[in-house]
């Protein structure tokens, strides 16, 4: 079973139009590995700017989204108006979102069963804290994180599972290939046990936590790491050299 390579961008509270701008540019000229898929995950108000100015050939993603299609929702998007910008995908259950904004697995769990629902592409992602995994617990909190993903999820083409240990996250500390690939086989080893060995040998899983220009290769060498969720360096020009880390 190949899966096809995906490499999302996830741009966090970051840029405006000038410098978003340029970085479309910068994507939209580079010569881009035609086996990866990419997808761009732009803040809510630049979402329609960012689809309209970026190359077909990339996708874009919300970061975010609620539960039910309208409503008096101070603040939140559905994944309705999602998709009427133009946009196909969502990230859901950022470590961000769990731990600064303290999103609950119930809540994640909603919002996971609406957008797929809803026809968006869901972007799930889980990961350890460091006391976790000093602890010895690292696969008892993502089996369990993956769990409330999974008992939400109909049809798994439509989901990309994105591991990012939350100590490797814009600290600069990288989980080691060989870190990586233990988790990711043992996240398949689960989805072939609880959900079934199709999906486990067809669901991508992703590895994000400070991935650069210079870890990306190694990172995409090993067997189960099926692309990266980048945060910082997918707005910086390295982000092709991520794109292209299996050409």
């Amino acid at each position: 079973m190949t899966r096809k390579f995906f490499v999302g961008g996830n741009w966090k509270m970051n840029g405006d139009k000038k410098s978003l701008g340029e970085l479309i540019q910068t994507m939209n000229g580079a010569s881009v590995d035609p086996n990866v898929e990419v997808v761009c995950g732009a803040p809510s108000i630049y979402l329609d700017f960012v689809r309209s100015k970026l190359d077909a050939k990339f996708g874009v993603a919300a970061q975010n989204c609620y539960k039910v299609p309208k409503g008096a929702f101070t603040g939140e998007i559905s994944p309705a108006m999602i998709k009427d910008c133009g946009i196909n995908w969502v990230i859901l259950g950022h470590s961000e979102r769990r731990h600064v904004f303290g999103e609950s697995d119930e809540l994640r769990c909603q919002k996971t069963a609406h957008a797929l629902e809803s026809g968006l592409g869901v972007i799930a992602c889980i990961g350890e804290k460091l006391d976790e995994r000093e602890g010895g617990i690292t696969e008892k909190v993502v089996f369990a994180q993956t769990k409330v993903i999974a008992d939400n999820v109909k049809d798994w083409s439509k989901v990309v599972l994105a591991y990012e240990p939350v100590w490797a996250i814009g600290t600069g500390k990288t989980a080691s290939p060989q870190q990586a690939q233990e988790v990711h086989e043992k996240l398949r080893e689960w989805l072939k046990t609880n959900v079934s060995e199709a999906v486990a040998n067809s669901v991508r899983i992703i590895y994000g936590g400070s991935v650069t220009g210079g870890t990306c290769k190694e990172l995409a060498s090993q067997k189960d790491v099926d692309g990266f969720l980048v945060g910082g360096a997918s707005l910086k020009p390295e982000f092709v050299d991520i794109i292209n880390a299996k050409a």
